[in-house]
C-alpha cells in the first residue's frame, strides 16, 4: 500500500454499543430474541463505528468485530460443526494454567473475581469436545458481516476495510480431541474449513486478518514443564496450518495479527519477540501486527535491528496499548512510529494498537470514550511522524 504519509489501523475489536448488547446477551444464552430487530441494530451498529473510525482519523478500518456474538476466537462455535460443549471441570480451562497465573496467584484470583472466566458466558460456557468431522458452517453469518462492512465502508467513504477472524491454532483455544487420531489432524481440519471464511472475506475485497494470540500465548502454558524445543516444535505445526489455510490467499491481502493475550496481567513469563519472530515471518501473509507498546513488550522494536522483514511485507506494530486507561501523547506515538521506520523503511510502516479493546461482547479493556481518544491519539502522532520522515 503506497502511501506519502504514514497510515493508521487498529487490530479489529472495538466495544459494542448497549443496545447492540441487548441482543447478544440472549443470542448467546440460547434464550429468544427478535431476529429482525437484531439484524437491523448489526447493521446500524456497524456502520456507527466504522464512520466513528474515520472520524477520529483511522485509515484501515474493521466491523468492530460487531457480528461475533462470543468472543474473537470461540465465535466459531456457531461456524464450525463437529464440536459440541460440555461442562468443564475445576481447573480444566486453559486459562487457568500457566508460569505467570503460578508466580502471581493472589493477583489473578482477584482478577478472576472481578472479570469472569474470560470468553466464557452463558450458552458458551464449558468446554468445546470435537466429537465429529469438521465443516464450515457458517457461510450466512459471514455473508452478512461481509455485507454490513461493505455499506458502512460506502456509507463512510472509507476505501479500505479489514475483516478479523481466528487463525487456526486459535480457534476455540482449549478444546479438546475426542475424533482425530491427533491434535495435529484436528489443528489441519481447523485450517481446511476456515479457509472457507478466509476466502469468502478475500474474495469479497477486504482485507484478511488472521488473529492469533494463541501462538505466543502457549509458551508461557507449555514452558516448563515442556522445554523451549517443544514449544518451538508446537508453533511450526501452527504456522504450517495457518500457510495451509491460506493456500491460494494473496498474501497482500492478509494481515497477521501476534499478541501475548489481552489480559491486564503481569505477563512476566511471555516468550520474546526476539525468539519467535522467524516462525511469524513465515506466515504467508503482507502485513504483521505485533503488540509492541505495552512495557512488557515495547523494548522489542529492536528486534527488528536484526530481523530481516520480507521485501514487500509491511509492519503493524502496537504503538498505543489496548490495557491501561491512560491516553497515549501524540507525540510519544510519533516517536514510536520514527524509530522503528528509520530501521525498516518508512513507507514499511503501519500505526496500530497492541490488540483490540475488547475480548468479547461483555469484556471491554478501557471506557468506550477512552477508547476513541486513544484512536484520535494514534492518528495525530501519526501525522506528525509523517511531517518528520516525509
Amino acid at each position: 500500500m503506497a502511501s506519502k504519509r504514514i497510515l493508521t489501523t487498529h487490530v479489529g475489536s472495538l466495544i459494542r454499543p448497549p443496545e447492540l448488547l441487548e441482543f447478544i446477551r440472549p443470542k448467546q444464552n440460547g434464550q429468544p430474541y427478535d431476529e429482525q430487530a437484531y439484524a437491523k441494530c448489526l447493521k446500524a451498529s456497524v456502520a456507527e463505528v466504522v464512520r466513528r473510525q474515520a472520524e477520529a482519523g483511522i485509515d484501515v478500518v474493521s466491523d468492530g468485530e460487531f457480528g461475533k456474538s462470543i468472543s474473537w476466537s470461540q465465535y466459531a462455535l456457531e461456524r464450525l460443526c463437529g464440536f459440541e460443549r460440555r461442562p468443564a471441570r475445576p481447573g480444566e480451562h486453559g486459562f487457568s494454567r500457566g508460569a505467570d497465573r503460578a508466580r502471581f496467584a493472589d493477583f489473578y484470583k482477584e482478577l478472576d473475581a472481578a472479570e469472569g472466566p474470560p470468553a466464557v458466558v452463558g450458552a458458551s460456557a464449558g468446554i468445546a469436545v470435537c466429537v465429529g468431522p469438521i465443516s464450515y458452517t457458517g457461510q450466512a453469518e459471514v455473508q452478512r458481516d461481509i455485507e454490513n462492512f461493505k455499506s458502512a465502508l460506502k456509507q463512510a467513504g472509507v476505501a479500505q476495510g479489514f475483516l478479523p477472524v481466528a487463525a487456526p491454532s486459535s480457534v476455540i483455544p482449549d478444546r479438546k480431541n475426542e475424533y482425530y487420531k491427533s491434535d495435529e489432524d484436528l489443528l489441519h481440519a481447523i485450517a481446511r474449513a476456515m479457509r472457507a471464511e478466509y476466502r469468502a472475506i478475500v474474495d469479497a475485497g477486504l482485507l484478511l486478518q488472521l488473529d492469533d494470540a494463541r501462538l505466543a500465548v502457549t509458551y508461557d502454558r507449555m514452558v516448563p514443564p515442556g522445554t523451549f524445543a517443544d514449544y518451538r516444535k508446537w508453533a511450526a505445526m501452527q504456522v504450517e496450518a495457518i500457510n495451509h489455510a491460506l493456500q491460494g490467499i494473496p498474501q497482500e491481502r492478509v494481515r497477521y495479527h501476534v499478541c501475548w493475550g489481552s489480559w491486564p496481567g503481569p505477563h512476566s513469563t511471555d516468550v520474546a519477540l526476539k525468539d519467535i519472530v522467524d516462525l511469524v515471518l513465515k506466515v504467508n501473509a503482507g502485513t504483521y501486527l505485533i503488540e509492541g507498546a505495552n512495557p512488557r513488550h515495547a523494548h522489542e522494536w529492536r528486534v527488528w535491528e536484526d530481523a530481516r522483514l520480507p521485501e514487500g511485507k509491511l509492519l503493524a506494530p502496537g504503538i498505543i496499548s489496548h490495557a491501561t486507561n491512560v491516553v497515549e501523547h501524540p507525540e510519544l506515538v510519533a516517536e514510536r512510529i520514527v524509530r522503528l521506520a528509520k530501521i525498516v523503511g518508512r513507507e514499511r510502516v503501519m500505526a496500530s494498537t497492541d490488540c483490540g479493546f475488547a475480548q468479547g461482547p461483555f469484556h471491554r479493556r478501557v471506557h468506550p470514550s477512552i477508547m476513541w481518544a486513544k484512536l484520535e491519539a494514534l492518528a495525530q502522532g501519526a501525522r506528525l511522524a509523517s511531517k518528520e520522515l516525509f
